[in-house]
């Protein structure tokens, strides 16, 4: 005897109500598929209307209707309020920056006897372009860079090393930038390029 399968879930899942963090997701889903040329400008206002007075799943579906599902890096430049301070510093200690991260602006990075590590492999950009100013005195800073956002990195090593190898020029329409600009003083400022997984 074959067992019956189980009754489709999509349906009941539409009824579910919405939360802020759903519509937040459906909002930059819009505004992306606008950035990449997938959806005219003139429909983004009438959609962003359906996502704001969404109640449900299925209000959000029918507002994000002919989108393709989001992968795991889209919309690298979100309009959301950076989640890290502009200025870390590691003296006599270090900080680190992991994870799902909003990136401000401009930052600057500071260590002197002490360390830091900048990861962005997991980031979203408050910016098109990025400004880092790195200073390491006695110190050390390890910054490691997707590779899928452009990266120009110009600095000194005086009686130190400041490594540039992370470089890297995309000349894609819409690609975060990011410029890291420095000085490593009997110190050292490192950046790599981390390869990203591909679905």
């Amino acid at each position: 005897m074959t067992e019956n399968p189980e009754p489709p879930v999509p349906a009941a899942r539409r009824e579910i109500l919405a939360s802020d963090e759903d519509r937040t997701r459906a909002e930059l889903r819009l505004r992306a598929a606008v950035e990449s040329g997938r959806l005219p400008l003139d429909e983004l206002d009438p959609r962003l209307d359906e996502v704001f007075r969404a109640r449900t799943q299925g209000e959000l579906e029918v507002a994000t209707r002919g989108l393709p599902e989001p992968g795991p890096r889209d919309a690298l430049v979100v309009d959301r309020a950076p989640t890290s301070r502009s200025l870390l510093v590691g003296i006599f200690g270090g900080f680190e920056r992991r994870g799902e991260w909003v990136v401000p602006p401009k930052m600057t990075l500071w260590t002197m006897w002490g360390g830091g590590v900048l990861d962005f492999s997991e980031a979203r950009f408050s910016s098109q372009e990025t400004e880092i100013r790195a200073l390491s005195l006695w110190g050390g800073t390890r910054i490691l860079f997707p590779d899928d956002i452009e990266v120009d990195v110009k600095g000194l090593g005086l009686f130190g090393v400041f490594d540039k190898s992370a470089t890297r020029r995309i000349g894609r329409p819409g690609t975060p930038r990011v410029a890291v600009r420095g000085l490593a003083l009997f110190g050292a400022i490192v950046t790599k390029t981390k390869a990203l997984r591909r679905r």
